[in-house]
């Protein structure tokens, strides 16, 4: 029991980090820009960090929405940089996005293997 907790409560712990982990980027505006121009800017920075913190809220009940949306937005990452970059680059922003999505498959693995009623 002690092990399903665990797979259950990971990728939504780790959603939740990796959207503070992408949050942490857009305080770089602070450094060029003052006033309401570093608020706009950071705002704005911020988009992609608010995209994927209501994707995490959604997931916490429905796992294949977690699944379909950072599985694919490690690979829209992926593509949005091309291909010539160091392996570390894609690392960096990917990896943990398609760790939290191969999390949520294996959580909602998991519940159909039990029998428990999959919102999908």
């Amino acid at each position: 029991m002690k092990k399903e907790k665990i797979i259950y409560w990971l990728p939504r712990i780790l959603s939740l980090c990796f959207v503070v982990f992408l949050s942490l980027f857009a305080l770089d505006v602070f450094g060029e820009n003052t006033g309401w121009q570093a608020i706009l800017g950071f705002l704005i920075h911020l988009i992609p960090s608010f995209v994927l913190l209501v994707i995490a809220i959604i997931s916490w009940k429905y796992d294949l929405v977690g699944v379909i949306a950072f599985l694919g937005a490690a690979a829209f990452y992926v593509l949005m940089v091309g291909f010539g970059r160091h392996w570390s680059w894609y690392a960096g922003i990917s990896g943990p996005a398609a760790l939290v999505g191969l999390l949520f498959l294996l959580s909602w693995w998991q519940k159909r293997k039990r029998g428990i009623k999959v919102n999908s």
